[in-house]
Parts: structure tokens; C-alpha cells; sequence
């Protein structure tokens, strides 16, 4: 073994050692069951174009979700502890997943009972062991997540079984869709350019819940709230201006848009954890990175903290 595959595998070593000590609940997990598929985390994210210098390779593990990691390593150990925290945990995050996924609940009943099958590793490889998917998971991103990316993916190949032998329009359709993103256009470079389809299908999908829990989040704010909302952010009105439509004070409209950005963010957070099964942590640090791929007039309203920018000219305008 080279000098360089040494110094690789030690480090491998000492993250996965340090992965365990930040974990809450490490499963009774040692180092031995981490390494390979840190390794191969390394490999997939890291190894490129160079060899990545070993600062570089230490915080990619340290950024690594623990819990997660540990959480799925175990239920591939056959923990049935682990699969029980598995389903209570992330049920409602694939059935929240296989509902957006599908077109009616019993094509998502059954689109859930196909991930749990795959996650299970039902199906088995040339050497007999078992090939669930959560092989795959990495810990790069966080586990509910990376399920909705599952869902989304398995529906896509659901889809493609099912329409394999007829030809319809619609395929033409995509046929010249796939010739127009090889013509060299800004859409051609950014769907090329994709380092991740699974990250990128996982960003889809977030976008998708978080675009819902805030039209209902702005739906349920009572009517005068909503127009403050409408001439600020849609109608491109200043905060002196809108504040006069209604009748009060600059100042008092400043206060009013803080207290309603909070309002917002809060009831978002609650749905997409109670709707769609995220997590509380996924659901406040998802949050403005999925805002910056939303309409420019609602990002400030999850991207930004609530009492920032308010004095300065609205969006867009």
C-alpha cells in the first residue's frame, strides 16, 4: 500500500472515530463498520480531478450527518431497534414524498410500500448479500432528504416501466426537450452541469414542499396582513407607501412586516415538519437555501432575517 492510501486510510480512521463521538445515539457502532463507507464518500466527493489535500477531506467528514450515518448503518446490520427508529422517524416523510410523487393515495400507498421494500434490500446480489438501497446513503445530506430524493426517483422509474412500450406525443415531447438541452444553451450547461442528479432531485422536491407550506402559510394570514404583504412585495409599493394605503405609520409597517415574516417562517417550519416529515433542523437550515430557487418577491420572506433590509427599496422594485 502507497504512502498516500496509508495516509488516506488514517484519516478515514480518525473521522469516522470523531464521526462516532458526535453522534447521539451511535448504535454500539465502531469505527470498522464506518470506514468503508466513509471511504467511499470520500471517493465519490472528493476524488475528482486531484487527490484533495487532507484539511479538505477532514471537513467533509466532520460535515457528515452522525446520527444519520450510524442510524442507517445499523438497520443494514439487521438492528431491528434501528428499523423501528427508521419507520417511526421517516414514515411520514415517504408517505409526505410518495403523495407528492403520485397522482391519487393508492398509487402513493403503493409507491411507499415499494421504498420500504427497497430500503429493506429485498432484492439480492450476485453474492447473495442484500442490495437495499440504503447502501447508497452517504451521509452527505440528511437522511429525509435523501428518502424524498428516493420516492421522487423510484416514481420516475415507476413511470418509465410503465410507458416503456408506447409511444406518445408526449414522448416526442421529451425527445426534443432532450435535443434542445444539447444545444449548447444556458439550460444545457445547468442540466449538464448538475455534479449530483440525487442532490439536485432532493433540492427539487424541497423546493416543491416548502413553495405549498408557504402558500398556505400566506393564505391563512388575516386579510390586512395579506394586503401589506400584496403592496410591499407584489405591487412593488414602499414601506411609506403601503403603510399609507392602510393607514398607518412607516414605522408601524416596518413592525408589522417583521412580526409577519416571523409569523410566516414559523407556520412554514410547522408544516413542512408535521405535513411532510422534516425534521426540525432540516427545516430551519433548508429554508434559505430552497427560498434562493423561488420567485425573487417571496425570498427575502425565508431567506433573510425578519428585521433585515425592511427600510431599503422593496424586491424588484
Amino acid at each position: 500500500m502507497s504512502r498516500e492510501a496509508d495516509n488516506l486510510q488514517a484519516l478515514i480512521l480518525a473521522g469516522a472515530r470523531r464521526l462516532l463521538a458526535r453522534a447521539t445515539n451511535s448504535r454500539s457502532l465502531d469505527d470498522s463498520y464506518l470506514s468503508p463507507r466513509l471511504l467511499a464518500a470520500v471517493e465519490k466527493y472528493l476524488f475528482k480531478d486531484d487527490t484533495p489535500a487532507e484539511p479538505a477531506i477532514d471537513k467533509f467528514l466532520d460535515g457528515l450527518h452522525a446520527d444519520d450515518l450510524c442510524l442507517v448503518i445499523a438497520c443494514e446490520r439487521g438492528d431491528q431497534v434501528a428499523w423501528n427508529d427508521l419507520f417511526e422517524g421517516y414514515g411520514a416523510t415517504v408517505r409526505s414524498a410518495a403523495r407528492t410523487a403520485s397522482s391519487n393515495e393508492a398509487m402513493a400507498d403503493d409507491l411507499a410500500q415499494s421504498i420500504w421494500a427497497e430500503l429493506h434490500g429485498l432484492k439480492a446480489r450476485d453474492d447473495g448479500q442484500p442490495a437495499g438501497k440504503l447502501a447508497y446513503y452517504s451521509g452527505a445530506g440528511s437522511l429525509g432528504g435523501w428518502l424524498r430524493a428516493v420516492v421522487g426517483q423510484l416514481a420516475i422509474d415507476q413511470h418509465r416501466r410503465q410507458a416503456r412500450l408506447i409511444q406518445t406525443e408526449e414522448d416526442a415531447d421529451f425527445d426534443r426537450l432532450a435535443h434542445d438541452l444539447d444545444d449548447g444553451s444556458a439550460a444545457s450547461m445547468a442540466f449538464h452541469s448538475s455534479p449530483n442528479p440525487e442532490e439536485e432531485l432532493t433540492r427539487n422536491l424541497a423546493a416543491a414542499d416548502v413553495e405549498r407550506a408557504l402558500g398556505r402559510a400566506l393564505s391563512e394570514l388575516d386579510a390586512e396582513d395579506r394586503l401589506l404583504m400584496k403592496l410591499y412585495y407584489f405591487d412593488g409599493l414602499r414601506l411609506r407607501e403601503a403603510g399609507a394605503v392602510l393607514g398607518f405609520h412607516e414605522a408601524t409597517a416596518s413592525r408589522r412586516l417583521t412580526r409577519i415574516h416571523r409569523q410566516v417562517r414559523e407556520r412554514v417550519e410547522t408544516i413542512l415538519m408535521k405535513e411532510h416529515g422534516w425534521t426540525k433542523m432540516e427545516a430551519v437550515s433548508s429554508l434559505a437555501e430552497v427560498a434562493a430557487h423561488l420567485q425573487t418577491e417571496v425570498e427575502p420572506i425565508l431567506s433573510a432575517p425578519a428585521d433585515a433590509s425592511l427600510q431599503s427599496s422593496p424586491v424588484g422594485g
